[in-house]
């Protein structure tokens, strides 16, 4: 019987890079496209990234489970959820969780697991036919 908990050193690498480019993006790039689109468009991957770095699931219900959970944040954004628990004040809270549900987001977080889903077909298939 196998275990789904596996750590995964090349998916924990690919979600370490996409982290560092996200801070550098929320640091210094104040644009009106890179910032609120590609960065939520990164940030569904990365958090994929990162979640197959633990846990050894299929790509396509881990990418799906991701979406969700992306989409579930953006709503509870839409509520205020940051001052309705308490962390209105705290800037992290905030930057992490979001304050303004955007109906593009859930585009961009779309587009960016639509993303991952060909990487993973594309690596899988390649994979496979070299068996």
């Amino acid at each position: 019987m196998s275990s789904i908990l596996k750590f995964n050193w090349n998916y924990f690498i690919i979600a370490f890079l996409l982290f560092v480019v996200e801070v550098l993006i929320a640091m210094f790039v104040h644009d009106q496209f890179i910032r609120p689109y590609f960065g939520d468009f990164l940030v569904v991957i990365l958090v994929y990234s990162f979640v197959k770095s633990f846990v050894d699931s299929p790509f396509l219900k881990t990418a799906i489970a991701v979406l969700i959970f992306s989409f579930t944040l953006e709503v509870l954004q839409y509520f205020d959820i940051v001052t309705k628990i308490g962390l209105g004040h705290s800037k992290f809270a905030r930057t992490v969780i979001g304050t303004s549900f955007e109906w593009i987001d859930l585009i961009a977080y779309t587009l960016g697991i639509v993303f991952v889903i060909y990487v993973e077909n594309r690596f899988y298939s390649t994979n496979a036919r070299k068996s």
